[in-house]
């Protein structure tokens, strides 16, 4: 019998293997009143944070798996290399407070080379903060002053995915340019959600009739083909193949021939391999398939976590596509799982129209841009907020933009980031 998606065990985590990349350990400390910053530079000090880090992650009241410290470790294990942890610790006396999980890399903006400092993700975390528990205003003011301390590393702060609502989003804006810095913010994804708690057949009902139509015919004629119904595997001996099957079907659709899916990117088959041994231990992984007969046809990678049921990969097999067996999938998890209690169902990523048949509910995330002082740096704040904005808008401007960026390579001209 399949687990049930609400469903979780709980067993202790096995640490990953030591670093090759890690650098020195940090002292530096700042005071701000009665609060103390500290930073992180050396993966071994980040391995013995976890408690804390958890602990801090729960008491912040965030409902999210990304600022997990087992995402953030294994992120740092498979996309880390060249870059340098800089997570700061914020505390009260002996108690930490706060956590500011940042990192030094390099990038381009604008086709000019720039140091970051920014937050241990990438395009993978869907949703990222700083972890505030209690004075979060005070906080903020912490995480600012001490990263003022070391503006000789940096040319850019550059934190991405920021929900909106978020302190960070509200307070280091002010505080950097009560400092003279240049502040921006783009506005990135607006990624639907559905609200399940007001139970199934209210959700149904606020479907169109157009789609309620759609899924009825759907699953009448994949019916004629077998039994249609979830399978869902969180643990135990079937893990591997699941999660192998799983990734064949993703990369089975358009994604293989757009060198996107899973399996075309070792780095981010590592990721999801090891996320998914570290969330079935901890109970958070879903991997869900459609099977018609005996054959799985569609699949979902998922993480529940408090919960609200979060997408991270997804894709079904093109011999079935006439049956929209993604659609299918999605109908019969959400059916299920307001069955199961969970309160939410995360689609993530960008507002698609098919997510938009489903839900007209969206939560929007921002990247904050603050700029040094340099008059290099400067200037690339006025172009990339001023300029490419204004040319944008010029018609003409969008028709040559993308010829020119593929021969160029000037990938920063394109869009944000």
């Amino acid at each position: 019998m399949s687990p049930k998606l609400a469903e979780a065990k709980t067993t202790s985590q096995r640490p990953l293997d030591g670093d090759r990349r890690r650098t020195g350990a940090s002292t530096r400390s700042f005071q701000d009143r009665r609060l103390t910053v500290e930073t992180i530079s050396d993966f071994g000090s980040f391995l013995s944070l976890a408690p804390v880090w958890d602990h801090l992650v729960e008491r912040a009241g965030i409902d999210h798996p990304f600022l997990r410290h087992d995402w953030v470790r294994i992120w740092w294990d498979c996309f880390g290399t060249g870059k340098e942890l800089r997570i700061f610790v914020v505390k009260a006396g002996e108690e930490a407070v706060a956590i500011a999980p940042f990192m030094l890399s390099r990038g381009r903006m604008c086709g000019c080379p720039v140091r970051l400092m920014e937050f241990i993700s990438n395009v993978y975390t869907e949703r990222f903060d700083l972890v505030l528990t209690r004075s979060s205003q005070e906080a903020c003011r912490a995480i600012w002053r001490h990263l003022m301390t070391q503006k000789g590393l940096w040319d850019v702060v550059r934190l991405c995915q920021l929900p909106a609502g978020s302190r960070a989003l509200e307070e280091l804006p002010r505080l950097a340019t009560a400092d003279g810095f240049l502040t921006g913010i783009w506005r990135s994804l607006d990624s639907p959600f559905i609200d399940l708690t007001g139970g199934w057949e209210a959700y149904l009902k606020g479907l169109s009739s157009n789609q309620r139509h759609n899924v009825r015919r759907w699953l009448y004629r994949l019916g004629q083909l077998g039994e249609v119904k979830l399978e869902v595997i969180s643990s135990g001996e079937q893990l591997d193949a699941a999660l192998n099957d799983g990734f064949r079907i993703e990369a089975s659709d358009w994604k293989s021939r757009s060198g996107t899916a899973i399996l075309c990117q070792s780095e981010l088959k590592r990721f999801l391999t090891q996320l998914a041994g570290a969330t079935s231990r901890s109970g958070l992984l879903r991997l869900i398939f459609l099977t018609v007969g005996q054959s799985r046809i569609a699949f979902a990678y998922a993480l529940c976590y408090r919960n609200k049921l979060f997408v991270l990969k997804a894709g079904y097999d093109p011999q079935y596509a006439t049956y929209s067996p993604y659609n299918l999938l999605c109908y019969l998890v959400f059916r299920d799982a307001c069955e199961r209690g969970l309160a939410e169902y995360e689609f993530l990523g960008a507002s698609e129209s098919w997510k938009l048949h489903w839900t007209k509910q969206t939560r929007s995330h921002y990247w904050l841009y603050v700029f040094s002082t340099s008059l290099r740096i400067r200037l690339l704040y006025y172009a990339k907020f001023r300029v490419v904005p204004s040319l944008e808008r010029l018609r003409c401007y969008r028709f040559l933009r993308d010829p020119v960026v593929r021969l160029s390579g000037l990938s920063g001209f394109r869009r944000m980031p």
